[in-house]
């Protein structure tokens, strides 16, 4: 077994995929329950196919759907405080590990948060002003991004390894530009402006640092954490923050708020969306995959508003977000990495262009966490990583999570197009995409708990692949 092995058809594109593809060699790589990761198999060849045994499944390059923006996870404080707790080298592993394109997953698109949020757990709870009233910003401030804990620090150390786009969004704006902090946190009014100021401070301040936020979503979650109506996000946006960052010639890009799960970005997306003068400021729309199912509803939003791409951009298993208690978090074993690859081919299939996990690292009881009842961040709040650092100890494991996720993150590129597969097999799902050389990437998830063989037609040719039980198989032609 040879993890992070990555043949030379990726270093050398156009000399893999030149001429006719379906008559090239297939390379695989393969995770699984067995103990393969990112393991890299002999390759094997298309031959014609066979009228009388046509293929489990096909590639239909006439149907092209959404292009690949990338995937990643998130930066937060308790993943740095995890890393600064190991040896320099072996941090360096780490986070080549996952940035880098030829040794690791290559992660593409990244999400950190503006000020607290419950794994912003190197201090106490903090807003980027925290001067009541200060509505010019005079005392914006991100030193706490650029200590050694934190985020921007964190995101300087990642940018050495792989390159990736960043995005940013905000659980709460200063507390005090809440209508009451304890009692109804809406926001109030009367600073919009200067809440408009505050993404422009953030904007410029990390660009200082050599930090571009390619995109900004004013709100994570409204109405679990900032508890203002959507009617009003409307209007912050179209009539506050993006005029300043249009008149300011911001170049970073303007997403819907973070919905809290499929089903609330299907409800709720479209009152932003229907107002042409607030529309014309988005660039995403971004929904979480918390509580299960909604796809159905992701594909019906994606089918309104065919120019603005969907993202999916934060899921995690958690207490907090109802894992049960019998499920040990963090978890160690590579079983769970069937439930990652379903519901990111389930996103997939209906036209998410990005996914990203919420905590890339944590340590072996599933924090740092930060606690803020108020700011609904409870002390009890146990997750998983895609990353465990044990900080007693100094072990690195690398979850089931993480493997899936690198599988997409590593071989299906940004710029890659999604394109249809027909065909199907029990337990097995696939999805195709097409590189912008003109290679193909194949995706495919075996969740029956045997071994099983499956054949991929391709203009006129085929090949028969076996799949390792409960494992995931890229092959790329």
């Amino acid at each position: 077994m040879k993890p992070f092995v990555l043949i030379a058809i990726l270093a050398c594109p156009a000399a893999l995929f030149a001429g006719d593809a379906t008559l090239l060699p297939v390379a695989r790589h393969v995770s699984s329950l067995a103990g393969a990761r990112l393991m890299s198999d002999p390759p094997l060849a298309f031959t014609e196919t066979d009228p009388a045994a046509p293929p489990d499944f096909s590639v239909d390059e006439s149907r092209v759907y959404q292009t690949i923006a990338g995937f990643g996870a998130s930066f937060m404080e308790a993943g740095m405080i995890c890393l600064n707790s190991l040896p320099e080298t072996k941090r360096e592993e780490v986070l080549r590990a996952l940035f880098d394109p030829l040794h690791g997953a290559g992660f593409t698109l990244m999400k950190t948060p503006l000020a607290g949020t419950d794994f912003m757990s190197a201090g106490p709870w903090f807003s980027y002003n925290d001067r009541a009233g200060d509505s010019a910003m005079k005392n914006f401030s991100i030193a706490r991004d650029l200590g050694p804990d934190g985020v921007a620090t964190y995101i300087q150390h990642a940018r050495r390894h792989g390159r990736f786009t960043l995005q940013a969004t905000m659980d709460y704006p200063p507390d005090w530009m809440l209508v009451d902090v304890n009692q109804n946190q809406d926001l109030n009014p009367e600073w919009f402006d200067a809440l408009a100021r505050y993404y422009l401070c953030y904007l410029r301040e990390y660009e200082k640092q050599g930090i571009a936020i390619d995109y900004l979503s004013p709100f994570n979650e409204p109405g679990v954490y900032t508890k203002i109506p959507w009617w009003k996000i409307r209007d912050l946006i179209k009539n506050h923050v993006g005029p300043l960052l249009a008149k300011e010639e911001i170049t970073t890009r303007l997403m819907l708020p973070e919905s809290s799960d499929r089903r609330n970005a299907w409800d709720n997306q479209p009152v932003v969306m229907e107002d042409p003068a607030a529309r014309r400021f988005i660039a995403v729309m971004p929904y979480h995959g918390y509580n299960g199912g909604g796809f159905g509803q992701v594909a019906a939003l994606g089918a309104r508003y065919p120019d603005i791409p969907l993202w999916m951009t934060e899921v995690c298993h958690g207490y907090i977000v109802r894992t049960p208690r019998e499920f040990p978090l963090p978890h160690y074993d590579f079983e769970d990495s069937d439930h990652w690859g379903n519901m990111i081919f389930s996103d997939l299939e209906a036209g998410a262009a990005a996914w990203v996990y919420w905590n890339m690292i944590l340590d072996e009881k599933g924090g740092p966490w930060l606690t803020s009842p108020i700011h609904g961040n409870p002390k009890e709040n146990i997750q998983h990583p895609l990353v465990i650092i044990n900080r007693e100890t100094g072990k690195v494991t690398y979850t089931g999570a993480y493997w899936v996720l690198a599988h997409f993150s590593k071989f299906v590129r940004p710029g890659a197009k999604r394109i249809a597969s027909s065909g199907s097999h029990e337990g097995v799902r696939c999805l195709v995409f097409k590189n912008p050389e003109g290679g193909f990437v194949a995706q495919f998830l075996n969740s029956r708990k045997e071994d099983t063989r499956i054949t991929l037609g391709c203009r006129g040719q085929s090949v028969s692949l076996a799949l390792a039980a409960v494992s995931i198989t890229t092959c790329l032609w």
